[in-house]
């Protein structure tokens, strides 16, 4: 029991991490065009994070049964040869290789996948605990790997074709009377986008806590018929909205200004085509990265404005974030279920190795923040000129005013 209420803590800190590193799905063009103030826009997000959680169930469905292999499909129950104690610590070790990832990649202003976070850590976890066979292979090809690779190449092309049509309707509207207008389109489409993320990715830590409970056998493996139980859903619901609420401001400035010098025209069609293709998705119980539909629309969003400079130095370093994040995390994953096992062994104490990773999980994540502060990006920096030359994602005054001390620049 101490076990499962230290994992649902860690599975809603996840939560948490994923409404920051977020935000910038959603709101980054609202405030790179001044549609919206920043902390007005990340107060509206969180609450729509939070409302559009509630709305439905069927990406948790997938994430109790597309992702690993440790219940019966059809009775729920749990695969011979595995105990609560082993399922609990794949799920665990999964966690804590999705937050991690999150907060390095937040910490490097690096608009990479929560959902993917997550999927490598469970991925690396089970199989470090059952091999293979701990894995639904045709679960995650056919429900995360397939959308991750179809869905920024969609949305950008739909994000293009919208940005081109835009524009060559209002080629003869004063340019200062369309930006005007088209801000006003972004708060509703700004908003669309941060319902649809609530619909989605509050949802898989619901499914994270599901699977867990499933485990214990506090849950019936049957989520479809059954349903969550309300605390479930609103807890999950509660920490996403309030991550959102903090803004992570490092994400949002590198979509927002990093890879287009982006207009409401251009942030409309973006934001209008990520929310039919997240909202699509969650419909159809795709655990689809919205970060990788946001990012797509963006650069799509570039391409369809003649003469629009898009940023490909900065969008290959995000690629390449996008293709490690997967074996990235569930190296950590796996590495975590190691340790915590090894630990079991030596001392016959299920909590003492789940109680190790758990203290290492805070020690790093507490490094990480304390290395942000070092040199901030907030609501006050965070629409500061691009520098084209670092491409870093801390603005340049505030690299100057650190010049002198012996850390890096991120």
């Amino acid at each position: 029991m101490i076990i499962l209420v230290l994992l649902i803590a860690t599975a809603l800190a996840f939560d948490f991490t994923n409404g920051f590193h977020d935000t910038g799905n959603a709101m980054a063009t609202s405030i790179a065009t001044n549609a919206l103030k920043p902390k007005t826009a990340v107060i509206l997000a969180g609450i729509l994070n939070l409302v559009g959680a509630f709305l439905s169930v069927e990406v948790a469905i997938t994430v109790t049964t597309s992702v690993l292999k440790i219940q019966d499909g059809k009775t729920g129950s749990l695969l011979s040869g595995i105990d609560p104690s082993t399922g609990l610590t794949i799920i665990f070790s999964g966690l804590i290789g999705g937050i991690l990832w999150n907060l390095l990649t937040w910490l490097f202003g690096i608009p990479s996948s929560s959902s993917h976070a997550l999927f490598g850590g469970l991925i690396g976890a089970g199989l470090a605990a059952l091999g293979m066979a701990g894995v639904n292979w045709s679960g995650v090809f056919g429900k995360v790997i397939l959308p991750a690779l179809a869905a920024p190449f969609i949305a950008g092309l739909v994000a293009a074709c919208g940005t081109w049509v835009v524009y060559r309707l209002t080629r003869n509207v004063a340019k200062k009377r369309r930006e005007d207008g088209f801000r006003w389109g972004q708060i509703a489409t700004a908003s669309l986008v941060a319902l649809s993320h609530g619909t989605n990715d509050a949802q898989k830590t619901m499914g994270v806590i599901a699977l867990a409970l499933i485990t214990t056998g506090h849950l019936t493996g049957n989520v479809k018929e059954d349903g969550l139980p309300f605390w479930v859903i609103a807890s999950c619901a509660l920490a996403i909205g309030l991550g959102t609420y903090i803004g992570g401001w490092r994400v949002i400035r590198t979509l927002g200004k990093g890879l287009v010098e982006i207009e409401s025209p251009q942030g409309l069609a973006a934001e209008a085509s990520s929310a039919a293709i997240i909202l699509s998705s969650s419909a159809a119980g795709m655990a689809l990265s919205t970060t990788h539909v946001a990012t797509g629309s963006i650069l799509g969003s570039g391409v369809g404005k003649p003469g629009a400079q898009v940023r490909w130095a900065v969008a290959g370093r995000m690629a390449a974030a996008w293709l490690i994040t997967l074996p990235s995390a569930a190296l950590v994953g796996a590495l975590s279920y190691w340790l915590s096992d090894g630990i079991k062994s030596l001392t016959g104490n299920d909590l003492a190795g789940d109680g190790v990773i758990f203290v290492i999980l805070v020690g790093l994540s507490g490094f990480m923040y304390w290395r942000a502060q070092q040199q901030k990006v907030d609501h006050n920096n965070v629409n500061a000129d691009w520098d084209d030359t670092s491409n870093s994602v801390v603005p340049a005054n505030e690299r100057k005013k650190t010049v002198d001390q012996p850390t890096a620049s991120v």
